[in-house]
């Protein structure tokens, strides 16, 4: 009889991203742990922030404190970028992976730079009194329609300079971006900011800057909808059909998506406090003032994706498709 060998096959080395992945997923599986345990608890008495054992600072060397939010933004952009190259790498892609590479850059530039200029001037128009303040990161203060319109400019830049389908482009990008609002708004809960309304349901929490009251965490149902469910649908829109080849479709149903979601939650969601006394604190918040181009953008995106429909020619991926 013949002895024959298999060859084993080399490890292949875990990619940054999932490496990323696997920690931050680490950190929500204990974080949900946590929950699931004093939700138990709640019964008797609501759930008090503090009792979570939740600190903004991720990690402590020496001077140099890391907090979640920061590891929230470079995970976000990680794992997105990731999950990009697995688009592309489908039929008909309207880039190739060294667009996908610079992406990363004019995507980092138009979060921050788009979201801390819009922060300011939609949320707090008193920090132009002192200008140099707008840079000061570290002290929060970020919109995501602001950062959402910075990297809407960084694609069209380069869309423009490397002569792709800028609306295209916009469909892949825009499967990738739950991927950060998921990890964001767990940010925002872990620093015990922009929680919800005064609530009597089971889950409700004090926190710590919400008075003595239960609130609804509404940062976790941002963090549900705007990332696991509206992740989903793209995917089940990018994988199942053929809405990748309809340009503006994808990034309609985005649009449309986390419009629906913001603008509902909003309803939960305690008004910013620099707004009070104004209709933006009794009628209808900020953030549901700036969804409703979103909403009213992606209807019109989906309704005339299939007019746009041409053969689409491959810039990464395989062959045409007609």
């Amino acid at each position: 009889m013949l002895n024959v060998r298999r060859n084993k096959k080399p490890d292949q080395p875990v990619p940054r991203a999932l490496r990323a992945f696997h920690i931050a997923t680490g950190g929500i599986l204990r974080l949900i742990m946590l929950i699931h345990t004093l939700l138990e608890a709640a019964v008797s008495a609501p759930i008090r922030f503090e009792d979570l054992g939740l600190d903004p600072v991720a990690i402590t060397l020496g001077p140099l404190s890391i907090k979640w939010y920061s590891l929230a933004y470079l995970s976000g952009i990680l794992i997105g970028y990731w999950y990009l190259l697995k688009l592309i790498d489908q039929p008909g892609a309207p880039m190739a992976r060294r667009h996908a590479d610079d992406m990363i850059l004019f995507a980092t530039l138009g979060i921050i730079i788009g979201g801390r200029l819009a922060y300011a001037i939609f949320y707090d128009p008193e920090i132009w009194a002192n200008p140099l303040d707008v840079l000061k990161l570290w002290n929060g203060g970020m919109s995501f329609h602001g950062g959402m319109i910075g990297v809407m400019c960084g694609i069209l830049y380069m869309a423009r300079k490397e002569q792709l389908n800028w609306l295209r482009v916009h469909d892949y990008i825009a499967c990738c971006v739950p991927f950060g609002l998921f990890f964001g708004r767990l940010a925002n809960f872990v620093n015990g900011e922009l929680w919800g309304k005064a609530s009597d349901v089971p889950w409700a929490m004090v926190f710590p800057t919400g008075g003595d009251i239960p609130r609804h965490p509404s940062q976790l149902y941002e963090a549900a909808l705007e990332g696991v469910v509206l992740f989903l649908i793209l995917w089940l829109a990018f994988w199942k059909t053929k809405a990748r080849y309809e340009p503006g479709k994808l990034v309609g149903i985005f649009l449309l998506g986390y419009g629906v979601f913001r603008f509902g939650v909003e309803f939960v969601r305690e008004a910013d406090a620099q707004f009070e006394d104004s209709f933006l604190y009794t009628t209808i918040h900020m953030g549901q003032l700036l969804t409703l181009p979103m909403i009213l953008g992606g209807a019109y995106l989906i309704a005339t994706a299939k007019r746009r429909r041409v053969r689409v020619e491959a810039t990464a991926g395989s062959a045409s498709v007609a």
